[in-house]
């Protein structure tokens, strides 16, 4: 499943939400005697052992590269330790919150994280596609471990705030690469990425 299939997921979804209201998700299926709200849990279950089995096929095989790599030359349990800090802070944070800073403001709170995710993500397929070295410190991690700090030192500061201050750190680290990378491809190719270069008309020399 691409990320195309997902969007139409999430649209047909919605368009039914909209049109039944929360009684159409609360009705019962009649043959099943479930309610209609556990379809897309369960797909989304489905989904998710479909891939991971995919994933540990590939981790227990090997890549398609040489020696098991990936077509990159890069093992595939590399992403490992920066996706696996992510998710350890997310998780760490949101247990050890003594004002529920995940069940109060969820939506904050994924958001913050999301940018953390998108630029190791991001990181991680530059330093892949380019064979490049990727080190583990980065600055992504600077709004988690903020966040990390103020818990570990009782939350002197109030984790809201500091989950502001995380949200716009990681937002801004995030377009900060993304911008650099944009142009150094666009460097290296010549072209205009966030800029018009403007057209020059050659004048006619003076005879």
């Amino acid at each position: 499943i691409d990320v195309t299939e997902v969007q139409i997921f999430i649209i047909i979804m919605y368009l039914l939400a909209a049109v039944g209201g929360s009684a159409f998700w609360q009705s019962l299926i009649p043959i099943l005697n479930i309610q209609m709200k556990m379809i897309p849990a369960l797909c989304t279950f489905l989904g998710a052992i479909f891939s991971c089995t995919n994933y540990f096929r590939v981790i227990f095989t090997g890549g398609v590269g040489k020696n098991g790599s990936t077509i990159a030359g890069t093992s595939v349990l590399s992403p490992v330790l920066h996706i696996g800090s992510v998710i350890i802070l997310a998780m760490m944070i949101y247990k050890k919150s003594a004002v529920q800073l995940f069940e109060k403001h969820p939506c904050l709170y994924i958001l913050a994280f999301g940018f953390v995710s998108a630029k190791i993500t991001n990181k991680l397929v530059v330093a892949h596609m380019t064979k490049s070295e990727m080190h583990l410190h980065d600055l992504a991690f600077l709004g988690p471990g903020l966040l990390f700090l103020d818990q570990y030192f009782n939350s002197f500061v109030d984790e809201y705030l500091v989950l502001w201050i995380a949200l716009i750190i990681s937002l801004f680290d995030l377009v900060r690469y993304c911008v650099s990378v944009c142009n150094q491809i666009a460097c290296h190719l010549h072209i205009c990425v966030f800029k018009i270069k403007p057209y020059s008309v050659a004048r006619p020399s003076p005879h």
